[in-house]
């Protein structure tokens, strides 16, 4: 039985796995568009490449941090454990969403020293319209739904594969391409790339993702009901949303949603 990583682990472990998921977003995108001049398979291997980078990352790093990578999801695991401290507190969405948004960053970085580009590139992709705001909403609403979900209905152990399919699917069916995710959306604008997006089109989106994750509640609250207690020797971990076979972490490094 491993033992509960500390508070600086597990924000170390959101700021890597975060700075991860950026790179592959990035970097898939960079190779995508050096091997094809086709932006429909452009699309599809930089969104076929982060549904497998999204998913090893939950499965690596689930049962040390929750593998948020998410400030929306840290937000509304601590919303919806406030009550009962069944969710992270105060100070680890103090740490958590810092970490996230400079590994965010970090992996842009990353994935330009990868392809010998300068490090830093303002993004100049324009992303503003109403339908993308209006798609990054239902991205980050089905997320949530989706996490908290798995959680509510004992299935949290379907976290990586479910997850990733879901964003994977999300590049898809949404006008956006499903950023839902504020630490990302920062950390794209960051690369002028095809991922990337334009720096005055950062705040729509995060007011988008913000609502988007209010509505995911009322989704989870609606379909699931009230969190059923925990029992003793079970831990839900956010995000990942994994059940160990762990000792009970303390209340507030635990949560019953995502």
């Amino acid at each position: 039985m491993s033992t509960p990583a500390s508070p600086a682990r597990r924000a170390a472990a959101e700021a890597v796995g975060t700075a991860a998921l950026v790179a592959v977003v990035v970097g898939s995108g960079i190779q995508a568009t050096e091997l094809t001049r086709d932006v429909g398979l452009q699309l599809l291997a930089n969104s076929l490449a982060t549904l497998f980078g999204l998913g090893v990352l939950i499965a690596l790093l689930g049962p040390v941090s929750g593998a948020h990578f998410n400030p929306v999801v840290t937000l509304a695991a601590w919303f919806t454990g406030r009550r009962t401290t069944d969710g992270p507190g105060p100070r680890e969405v103090a740490a958590y969403v810092p970490a996230q948004i400079a590994g965010a960053v970090g992996g842009s970085v990353l994935a330009h020293a990868m392809f010998a580009r300068p490090l830093v590139q303002w993004s100049t992709h324009d992303r503003t319209a109403g339908h993308l705001w209006l798609g990054e909403l239902v991205a980050t609403a089905g997320l949530v739904w989706l996490i908290f979900g798995l959680a509510r209905g004992g299935r949290a152990h379907l976290a990586p594969v479910a997850v990733a399919s879901y964003i994977g699917a999300a590049y898809w069916f949404t006008s956006s391409t499903s950023f839902a995710n504020p630490a990302v959306t920062i950390g794209r604008a960051f690369t002028d790339t095809f991922a990337g997006i334009a720096p005055a089109s950062v705040a729509p989106f995060l007011a988008a993702q913000l609502a988007g994750a209010g509505v995911g509640l009322v989704l989870v609250a609606l379909t699931f009901g009230r969190p059923a207690p925990a029992t003793g020797d079970e831990v839900v971990v956010p995000h990942g949303e994994q059940h160990l076979a762990a000792p009970a972490r303390p209340a507030q490094e635990s949560t019953v949603s995502s």
